[in-house]
């Protein structure tokens, strides 16, 4: 059985990462706390609110941006690097790419970082609402109002729009990098077939999709925001086009708020806004609950590397780790 090591944090827990294997917990009062056995070790990483955080491909680092116009970069053992600084911005967007690069937003400038250490800026008309490097290579995606534009980070190469109404909040390549998906300020999703540039919408939410995470071989997109995780597939010729999306682990009484798919096994765990915490089967919907509702909202989820392992978060700044095995 599942066995909960819980902790508790005294601000909105932002994102949850494992950091090799050392648990990682940014918190929005602009710290990050790092649960490696005992007390976990607080690293100061903003002096304000930390906006948004992302983990490094490698899952070495956790990448952080703050009100304080800074993105900074912390290891396992607590070391924190000042990546880039951008006086009297927020840096509310981020995304991880190949090769150590980092992609920043504040306002309407997107800004990619090469390894290298050169950076690249990339202006729009409108703000930007999110960020996302291609699987492979440095194709930059910035989602904004009205669509998306595709960026070559570290070349001149012209950009690429798809167009389609509303502000778009967030972005997402499939795995196998044939498909580009967005969440929208609407309770929707929308995607395109990049080969040619068909839509897919994905629609029918009573919420704002907040959360999103892909399968282990990118056959299905697990979303939060309904009474249920909601899988739209993705293993047909024209994606989830024409397809029903599959639902798990519904709960009449709390909506999922965060969702994250098991990095080898087709199982999503997901977080509700009552608390619970479920482990539901892709299968066949078979569930086993993890953490029962106590009211708080789960704000973050992440698995370990091999799986064993998950971190949660919560809006109140209720955290821990279930160790899957017991």
């Amino acid at each position: 059985m599942p066995s909960l090591s819980p902790l508790a944090f005294d601000a909105y827990v932002v994102t949850t990462a494992f950091l090799g294997n050392t648990p990682a917990f940014a918190l929005g009062d602009g710290t990050v706390r790092l649960a490696s056995g005992g007390e976990p070790i607080a690293v100061t990483a903003h002096n304000g609110g930390l906006l948004a955080a992302v983990t490094d491909l490698e899952g070495r680092a956790l990448v952080t941006g703050g009100d304080d116009g800074r993105v900074v970069r912390i290891a396992a053992d607590g070391k924190a690097e000042t990546v880039a600084t951008r006086d009297r911005k927020w840096i509310d967007r981020l995304a991880a790419g190949p090769g150590g690069a980092v992609a920043f937003a504040s306002g309407r400038t997107a800004w990619v970082k090469l390894a290298d250490g050169s950076e690249r800026a990339f202006e729009h008309p409108r703000a930007v609402g999110g960020l996302a490097f291609a699987p492979k290579g440095l194709r930059l995606a910035v989602a904004r109002y009205d669509g998306v534009t595709l960026w070559w980070a570290a070349t001149d190469a012209p950009s690429q729009s798809l167009e389609w109404k509303g502000m778009h909040t967030g972005a997402t390549f499939s795995p196998d990098g044939r498909y580009l998906v967005t969440t929208m300020q609407e309770n929707a999703l929308h995607g395109w077939r990049l080969a040619d540039g068909k839509h897919m919408r994905m629609t029918g939410y009573p919420t704002k999709v907040r959360s999103i995470s892909w399968s282990a071989k990118g056959r299905f997109l697990a979303t939060a925001g309904a009474n249920a995780a909601v899988l739209w597939p993705f293993h047909f010729k024209d994606g989830p086009m024409g397809k029903p999306p599959a639902e798990l682990g519904f709960r009449q009484d709390g909506v999922a708020t965060a969702v994250a798919c098991h990095p080898s096994d087709d199982v999503t765990a997901i977080g509700y806004s009552d608390g619970a915490i479920l482990a539901a089967r892709m299968s066949d919907g078979a569930s086993v609950m993890l953490r029962p509702a106590d009211g708080t909202t789960v704000s973050a989820l992440a698995w370990s590397r091999d799986g064993l392992n998950l971190a949660f978060g919560t809006e109140t700044g209720a955290a821990g780790i279930i160790d899957i095995g017991g």
